[in-house]
């Protein structure tokens, strides 16, 4: 009898020290739906963090445990894989990635304690509302609308100008903080439109693109949407050049506009595979078959800030974690140092211009193709 209430209080601290040793972390991402591109683009570089973190040694001893949560870029699935992490012990979220998913999920994820990184949600809402458990590895879109709106004062002074989005938190969002400083610079939209998430046929909204005569369109939206415009204005012999914003970049764009794609220009942060500190990850991604592109280095360096966060506190708790990460100390990431203002937001937000055009390769494609404006 002794013998064995011994062995089982010695299974019982087995089991106990096996839960204390792990760290539940989650990653809300679009798996499936229109936004799927970037959603791997999470996926991969979550997993691959974890994967490096854990092989290193974890945490002062503990290791991350992943759970992937699909929340297709719908903001009442997103809230479900909030409350569905909270219920499974999940202590941390890298996501969502749709502005409009990340806003919602937010408020599920504070009242269940959790701290949440979003590598690409861009809307300013996301981070002006006073909650203390959500931050950004990315910039906002005032900051990458005030780069586009340069642009377009600078190239497309006097010309007509079309603002069309795509009715979501992060397309309008985007395209009326573009219009907002554009205005500021004394420009004025020859057209403001709205299309819907998922719209195949755009013809028209490109007939009346031709009847205003404009000479650039401005899109706020994602790469689905804004592919099939494209191919659909060359198709009817429209030729005004495409300016959008980071919900564009992915090689998807390509392969749904075609070479229509060419000469689309794009904001987006300086690209992360050239940091010197990502050379090692980047060839752990390449080793696998996979460009780390966009924010899959956004979402590996989500989970550094993490890890930096607990080795500093010793804790897994949300509230601790957020508290010393508004410190504002810097972490070593893979995009740079990362450091965090009382919001939540990065100090060091930065946008450039890249210009979609053929490579050596005869791919369309923005790799080093950085505009200096």
């Amino acid at each position: 009898m002794r013998t064995s209430l011994l062995a089982g209080l010695a299974l019982g601290l087995l089991v106990s020290g096996a839960a204390q040793a792990q760290i539940k972390i989650g990653v809300a991402a679009p798996i499936t739906g229109n936004s799927a591109a970037f959603g791997a683009q999470l996926k991969n570089g979550v997993s691959q963090a974890v994967e490096d973190i854990n092989k290193a040694g974890g945490i002062k001893g503990q290791k991350f445990v992943l759970s992937v949560g699909d929340d297709a870029s719908d903001p009442k699935q997103g809230v479900s894989v909030a409350n569905k992490f909270a219920s499974d012990g999940v202590k941390m979220v890298v996501g969502d990635f749709n502005s409009g998913v990340s806003i919602p999920a937010s408020e599920a994820y504070q009242d269940a304690g959790i701290i949440q990184i979003t590598p690409g949600s861009t809307n300013v809402k996301f981070t002006e509302r006073g909650l203390w458990n959500t931050f950004r590895t990315c910039g906002r879109d005032d900051q990458q609308g005030a780069v586009a709106a340069a642009y377009l004062a600078q190239n497309f002074k006097g010309k007509k100008v079309a603002f069309i989005h795509d009715r979501t938190p992060y397309g309008k969002g985007l395209a009326d903080e573009t219009l907002k400083a554009f205005k500021a610079k004394g420009g004025k939209e020859a057209m403001y439109e709205g299309i819907n998430p998922g719209e195949k046929d755009f013809s028209a909204l490109v007939s009346k693109l031709k009847q205003a005569g404009v000479d650039a369109i401005y899109f706020g939206g994602y790469y689905t949407e804004a592919g099939l415009i494209l191919r659909q204005a060359r198709d009817q012999g429209l030729s005004a050049p495409m300016i959008g914003g980071d919900g564009m970049v992915d090689k998807e764009l390509v392969a749904i506009a075609g070479p229509s794609a060419e000469g689309t220009l794009t904001t987006f942060p300086p690209d992360a595979r050239k940091n010197p500190n990502a050379k090692d990850v980047v060839a752990a991604f390449k080793a696998k078959n996979i460009d780390p592109e966009a924010y899959t280095l956004y979402a590996y360096a989500a989970v550094q800030v993490l890890a930096k966060a607990i080795e500093e506190t010793g804790s897994t708790d949300g509230k601790k974690l957020a508290d010393y990460l508004h410190q504002g100390k810097p972490t070593k990431t893979v995009i740079g140092d990362i450091a965090y203002d009382k919001k939540g937001d990065i100090t060091r937000p930065d946008y450039i211009l890249y210009n979609w055009k053929k490579n050596p390769a005869g791919n369309i494609d923005y790799t080093g193709n950085e505009i200096t404006q």
